[in-house]
């Protein structure tokens, strides 16, 4: 049978119809409220299988590749539990936690972290963690700084092998973070500011003036953390001071424990002192060894760890450090320096004894 030719305008003014009515329909149901938004309804039947089948191909299609995966080790998971505990554990509760009731009530429902984990692998967990999820209340990364993710995805890729709850509590340090006292803050960086994590920096070897700058810069978003941000705004401003001064209070201990190759030392040593390059201003200038600390925001970095002043040198080369008065001026002396370079600085700052702020001067 012959179709009947269809009359351009008939046809014009039928999709014309339509794209009018839907567009009233919308408008009621955007200004008369008429979609209930109840969490307690929840969503129509199929609506939650299709956002999940967008969730997962999105994140597949998204997710860096798992050859670009670093070592997940165990101090990152350590560093990555904590800041969980913290922050993730209200909606996802934890290992050996069963969820509340509020939980419960949420819609979409977290899932259980022992369940949330999945089969994703780390790339995709990377990108879940630091991305959030639109429409299910998680949230995205709360800094620009994506090397901060992956302790958050070692310590889940733990979850996934079957954390238990004892196993959780000696991770965190704690049976369940609730007030934030000084214990919260010791949890990570030692009970005397002493860390022997790599990837968390020694607050023994640092003045209270300069803590005080930094937390206070953590806590506007002036210096850029995911995990510093979310525990500077959950202390409040006189308790973030009074915690400065406490850990300035400790006398450092012991020597180094850092360890590094002894001509990757010796050329950071010649680096800090600009002995044989104008490229690279003289680190030592402003954070010693000096027998006098020149000014109280130029923190000493005598036997800070190795791995946590790479990583700030780095953030400061690519100008994504900031928050302090002196910034700007870290920013010039930080730009030319190279990956060798900083590699070598930080092992040889690394290499030295902590020391009192008057203390410092270097043994020849």
């Amino acid at each position: 049978m012959k179709r009947p030719d269809l009359d351009p305008e008939t046809v014009a003014w039928t999709l014309g119809g339509l794209a009018v009515a839907g567009a009233i329909v919308g408008a009621a149901v955007v200004f008369l409220g008429l979609y209930n938004v109840s969490a307690k309804v929840g969503h129509f039947p199929g609506v939650g299988s299709v956002l999940h089948t967008t969730f997962r191909n999105s994140v597949d299609l998204r997710a860096m590749s798992v050859d670009d995966v670093p070592e997940l080790t165990d101090e990152m998971a350590a560093l990555g539990a904590k800041h969980f505990d913290a922050a993730c554990a209200d909606c996802h509760s934890a290992p050996g936690r069963g969820r509340t009731a509020t939980m419960r009530a949420m819609s979409p429902l977290p899932p259980h972290i022992t369940q949330a984990v999945g089969h994703w692998n780390p790339a995709e967990l990377h990108w879940i963690v630091r991305e959030g999820v639109k429409m299910s209340g998680m949230p995205h990364w709360p800094a620009d700084r994506d090397e901060e993710v992956w302790p958050v995805v070692a310590f889940l890729t733990r979850v996934q092998e079957g954390m238990d709850g004892a196993a959780y509590t000696e991770m965190t340090g704690m049976e369940k973070t609730a007030a934030r006292d000084f214990a919260y803050c010791t949890s990570c960086h030692g009970e005397r500011g002493a860390t022997d994590n790599p990837h968390i920096p020694r607050l023994d070897i640092l003045s209270r003036a300069y803590m005080t700058e930094a937390l206070s810069a953590y806590r506007r978003g002036a210096r850029d953390s995911g995990i510093m941000e979310h525990a500077a705004t959950e202390v409040t401003p006189a308790a973030l001071a009074e915690y400065a001064e406490r850990f300035a209070g400790f006398a450092p201990e012991g020597g180094s424990v850092n360890g590094a190759d002894g001509d990757l030392v010796a050329r950071g040593r010649a680096l800090s002192r600009a002995e044989d390059s104008t490229r690279v201003p003289a680190c030592a200038a402003c954070h010693g060894p000096w027998p006098d600390q020149l000014d109280e925001a130029f923190p000493s970095l005598a036997g800070q760890n190795q791995s946590y002043l790479g990583q700030q040198l780095t953030l400061w080369r690519d100008g994504q450090r900031g928050g302090g008065r002196v910034r700007e001026l870290m920013h010039l002396a930080a730009e030319e320096l190279t990956d060798a370079d900083i590699e070598a600085l930080a092992a040889y700052y690394a290499s030295l004894a902590p020391a009192t702020l008057n203390e410092t001067a270097e043994a020849e």
